[in-house]
């Protein structure tokens, strides 16, 4: 409470020193460069509005822009452990492989499937994939470890694996990520100074005057509905796309076709 009346009062402040220095300033500036009435004082403040929502808009675009860069990297390297487990399995013995290597097909389509689903209506992930991930995390854990081959191999998957439960886990922190509070507040305020802005031009009512201001609605409407269409990385017309799992069972299809039905060593 006593945080939101200090900045209330930093604002209040700021706008008292505003008039102080206009009042006082009134007084020693030279008549020439005075207005005849206050249409001086409402373009000025017209393009102080414009500006503060062109900033608001900017900064918060680009928020967004890196949240849903981001998000987009971290399925990416989800996709990239996942080929890397499946991979790795073919030098693990034939019963190993078969189980890690359906346990990652698995969970990959559960992520492009119902995952992303709840991640597109509920903003956070999938309960059933994080079983089968988990499932896959014991049967790495599993595997044979008796020769320092068989170690090695072990290990490589048991890093890939705990690459995908990071990548998971910062994508859950995707999902439900949302642009701060108070960006929204500067933003509306934005938005309806402009909007009130066209009431204090003094612009006359004319059918022209109405057409260009209907155009100037629908092209602050349309940056309102991209900043929300941002602000939801994984749902929304602007969601981050599945690429990185389809490209990861496209592999997976291929590496299966390259390997022998009596692959791997035996135990």
């Amino acid at each position: 409470m006593l945080g939101i009346l200090l900045q209330l009062g930093i604002l209040a402040l700021f706008a008292g020193i505003a008039v102080g220095i206009f009042v006082l300033g009134d007084r020693v500036r030279p008549r020439s460069w005075r207005h005849g009435d206050d249409s001086g004082a409402g373009s000025m403040t017209l393009d102080m509005v414009n500006m503060f929502f062109a900033a608001i808009v900017a900064f918060v675009v680009v928020i967004l822009w890196q949240q849903y860069d981001t998000s987009h990297a971290h399925t990416v390297a989800e996709g990239k452990a996942l080929v890397t487990v499946y991979e790795t399995a073919n030098g693990m013995p034939e019963q190993d492989r078969k189980q890690i290597q359906a346990l990652v097909t698995a969970y990959t389509k559960q992520v492009v499937g119902d995952e992303w689903k709840v991640m597109d209506e509920q903003r956070r992930l999938s309960p059933a994939a994080q079983s089968t991930l988990d499932d896959l995390r014991e049967a790495v854990d599993a595997a044979p470890a008796a020769d320092p081959d068989a170690k090695a191999t072990q290990d490589k998957a048991a890093t890939a694996v705990e690459a995908i439960i990071d990548a998971r886990y910062d994508r859950g922190l995707d999902a439900g990520y949302r642009l701060p509070g108070f960006l929204y507040v500067a933003l509306w305020f934005a938005t309806g100074m402009l909007l009130f802005g066209t009431v204090f031009s003094g612009v006359v009512v004319t059918k022209r005057s109405i057409l260009m201001t209907g155009l100037f609605g629908l092209v602050i409407g349309a940056v309102i509905v991209a900043v929300y269409q941002l602000d939801r990385p994984f749902s929304g017309g602007n969601h981050v796309a599945k690429d990185a799992y389809e490209l990861a069972l496209a592999r997976f299809q291929h590496i299966a076709a390259e390997t022998p039905s009596s692959g791997g060593s035996p135990r």
